[in-house]
C-alpha cells in the first residue's frame, strides 16, 4: 500500500513530518501532493460554518486508486453528524484531518509551530490507523485513543501502543 497525502494546507514542514511519521509507523510510501481548493464550498454547512467530513471522504472515495490510501489535510473546520467538530475522520480507504483546531492560537495560546506539527502528526497517524483497521484504544496514551478535546490529543503519544501494534501485525 501507499499513502497519497493531498493537502491544501501549504506548510511543507508539517506535511513532511506527517509523511515521515506515517512511513515510520506503517512502513508505507507516502506521496505528498498540493491541491488548491481541495475542500470546495459544496461541503460547507453554512449554518455551522463548518465542512462535513463524511461527505468529503465519500467524495474522495471515488478517486481512490488500487493499493493506496488517501489522506487529506485541510485547514478548514470539520464536523461529523452528532459532533460539534472533528479533528479527523477515516472511512474505507480515505481519511481527512484538519489543522484548524490544532493551532495553539485557536485556544488563545501563543503560536508554537513545534506543537502544531506534533498535533498534526498524532491526528494523521490516528486516522491512517483507522484505514488499517484499528479501532479506538482504551489506553489514553495510545495514538488510537479518541480525542474529545485538544487536551486528549496533547496527552497521547504519536504512535500506537503495544496492543495496537500487535493488532496491526494480525490485520
Amino acid at each position: 500500500m501507499r499513502i497519497k497525502l493531498i493537502s491544501e494546507f501549504a506548510d511543507e514542514e508539517v506535511l513532511r513530518e506527517i509523511a515521515e511519521a506515517l512511513r515510520r509507523v506503517y512502513g508505507e510510501v507516502v506521496e505528498i501532493e498540493f491541491a488548491e481548493n481541495l475542500i470546495g464550498k459544496g461541503f460547507l454547512d453554512r449554518d455551522r460554518g463548518q465542512y462535513d467530513a463524511w461527505k468529503i471522504v465519500q467524495y474522495y472515495r471515488e478517486m481512490l486508486g488500487e493499493d493506496e490510501y488517501i489522506l487529506l489535510v485541510t485547514d478548514k473546520d470539520l464536523y461529523a453528524a452528532g459532533l460539534n467538530f472533528v479533528f479527523g475522520l477515516a472511512w474505507r480507504g480515505v481519511a481527512i484531518i484538519s489543522v484548524h483546531r490544532l493551532f495553539p492560537e485557536f485556544y488563545g495560546q501563543p503560536p508554537d509551530h513545534s506543537l502544531l506539527k506534533e498535533r498534526a502528526v498524532k491526528e494523521a497517524v490516528h486516522e491512517v490507523g483507522h484505514l488499517h483497521g484499528l479501532t479506538h484504544c482504551d489506553d489514553r496514551r495510545c495514538v488510537m485513543a479518541f480525542s474529545n478535546s485538544i487536551i486528549d490529543t496533547d496527552y497521547k503519544m504519536s504512535r500506537p501502543c503495544r496492543r495496537c501494534l500487535a493488532k496491526l501485525r494480525l490485520i
